[in-house]
């Protein structure tokens, strides 16, 4: 990973592991086990061993948590859908490791619910980079 420090860009916009719990609302130790259960989420390191999110790794860790805490996907079902999405070829959870939608939602409702979480997510991602002027 070593080599991945000196591929970040100088005007790239690094963040701590504490920035990154803040902004994210959730406990360092949380984004420690992440990287283990989540390939795709890889800080780089800096010199001195500390771990240094870029805005694609923030971005990444508040997916996941809509994934497990808001939608209600297992870990193997949240990494399996991360996986689906990079390869272009998402597809719907098995049953237990679903969005959390309950069978009596209609289409409509879903996408709205799913357009509400990309937006919160969005404006999440928007108050980050305000926070860092």
């Amino acid at each position: 990973m070593s080599s991945a420090a000196t591929e970040v860009s100088e005007d790239t916009r690094l963040y701590r592991i504490g920035e990154v719990s803040r902004i994210a609302d959730l406990k360092p130790f949380v984004l420690r086990y992440w990287e283990t259960e989540f390939s795709m989420l890889e800080p780089v390191k800096s010199r001195s061993g500390h771990r240094l999110y870029r805005q694609e790794d923030v971005d990444l860790v508040l997916k996941i948590k809509r994934l497990l805490y808001d939608e209600g996907f297992t870990i193997a079902g949240a990494r399996r859908h991360l996986r689906d999405l990079e390869n272009g070829s998402a597809t719907e959870p098995a049953p237990g490791e679903g969005s959390g939608v309950s069978g009596g939602e209609t289409e409509a409702t879903q996408l709205n619910r799913k357009m509400l979480l990309d937006l919160r997510d969005a404006l999440r991602s928007f108050l980050t980079l305000l926070e860092t002027k």
